[in-house]
């Protein structure tokens, strides 16, 4: 009891050894020792660039995937094109594409306001003039209703042939 001291002694600074018995300069260590960076850091910042790595590469795939799915997309479309000339049998793809073609028609035939015929306003203009003159007997004027009525009947059958055909 009491033959050793409780405190370790005093060791020098542990030098490194690479194999071949060859030491690393003393520059070197003392650079590695002064460093603010730890390991941990280190750690992090090469997690992050193997990250942003993956990250990229993934992207890349993606990209390739898509490009390769479209041009299978467009490749099939024009098998199957062929096909639908024989059979009425068509994909949502070539059904998807005709109804933007179909859109992109309309939009183009969309106007503001065409100009109603004569005869529309004629019998229209009656209308108004017939509930004028009877506001308080609106019934009386059921001729012109009527003939307003076959007016617009003509009109839309006439629109419609012409946005059928």
């Amino acid at each position: 009891m009491g033959s050793s001291s409780s405190k370790p002694a005093a060791t020098a600074p542990q030098t490194w050894k690479a194999p071949g018995s060859a030491s690393l300069s003393a520059e070197l260590v003392q650079h590695l020792q002064s460093s603010p960076e730890t390991d941990a850091s280190r750690l992090q910042a090469i997690e992050l660039e193997i990250q942003a790595r993956v990250a990229a590469e993934l992207k890349r795939l993606r990209d390739q995937e898509s490009e390769a799915l479209r041009a299978a997309q467009a490749k099939l479309a024009e098998s199957t094109d062929d096909k639908t000339a024989d059979d009425n049998s068509k994909t949502s793809y070539t059904v998807s594409k005709e109804v933007q073609a179909l859109q992109k028609k309309l939009e183009e035939r969309k106007r503001i306001r065409s100009q109603l015929p004569e005869s529309l306003e004629n019998a229209r203009s009656g209308v108004v003039r017939c509930l004028r003159e009877n506001d308080r007997r609106p019934l009386d004027c059921w001729r012109e209703v009527e003939a307003f009525k076959e007016e617009v009947r003509r009109v839309e059958k006439g629109w419609v042939e012409k946005v059928v055909s």
